[in-house]
C-alpha cells in the first residue's frame, strides 16, 4: 500500500496531495527522514518505524517559516494544488543548501508540475526566504 493512501484514507492527513499516482507530478511529495520523496512511489513496506515521516501539516523549522512567510508576501499560490509539495521540496532544499542557486532551485523543483505555471513566484520566495535566514 502506498504510504499516500495511509496519510490520507487512515490517518486523515490531505494536505498532501494525490495528483498522478504514477510518481510524474509530484504532488505527494513529503519529507522522509528530512529528504523529499513521492508520497504515492513509497510503499508502507518500504518504510521502518525509525524514520521520520513529514508532511504538511506537520513541517516545522526556520526554513518552513520563512518559506511559508515568502509565499505569501509574494502571492506565489495561484490554484493551491501542488503548493504544499512545493513548500515541503523548498524546505528539504533550504535544509540542504541555505543559499541556493536558481540551478539548485530548478533541480529541486523540476519533479513537481505546477499547472498554473508558478515557478517564477516559487524561485522568487526561495531566494526571498533564503536571504531572510542569512545572517545579516
Amino acid at each position: 500500500m502506498p504510504l499516500l493512501w495511509v496519510l490520507r484514507c487512515e490517518l486523515g492527513m490531505t494536505g498532501t496531495k494525490f495528483g498522478c499516482g504514477v510518481g510524474i507530478c509530484g504532488a505527494c511529495t513529503i519529507h522522509l527522514d528530512g529528504a523529499a520523496c513521492l508520497a504515492c512511489q513509497t510503499t508502507m513496506s518500504c518504510v521502518s518505524i525509525t524514520q521520520k515521516i513529514t508532511t504538511i501539516e506537520g513541517v516545522q523549522g526556520a526554513e518552513a517559516q520563512a518559506l511559508k512567510a515568502a509565499w505569501i508576501d509574494l502571492d506565489v499560490v495561484q490554484c493551491g494544488y501542488c503548493q504544499s509539495a512545493q513548500l515541503m521540496a523548498a524546505c528539504a532544499l533550504l535544509k540542504r543548501k541555505p543559499n541556493p542557486s536558481d540551478a539548485d532551485i530548478d533541480a529541486a523543483m523540476s519533479n513537481i508540475v505546477c499547472r498554473c505555471g508558478t515557478y517564477p513566484r516559487v524561485r522568487a520566495a526561495i531566494h526571498q526566504a533564503a536571504a531572510k535566514r542569512r545572517p545579516a
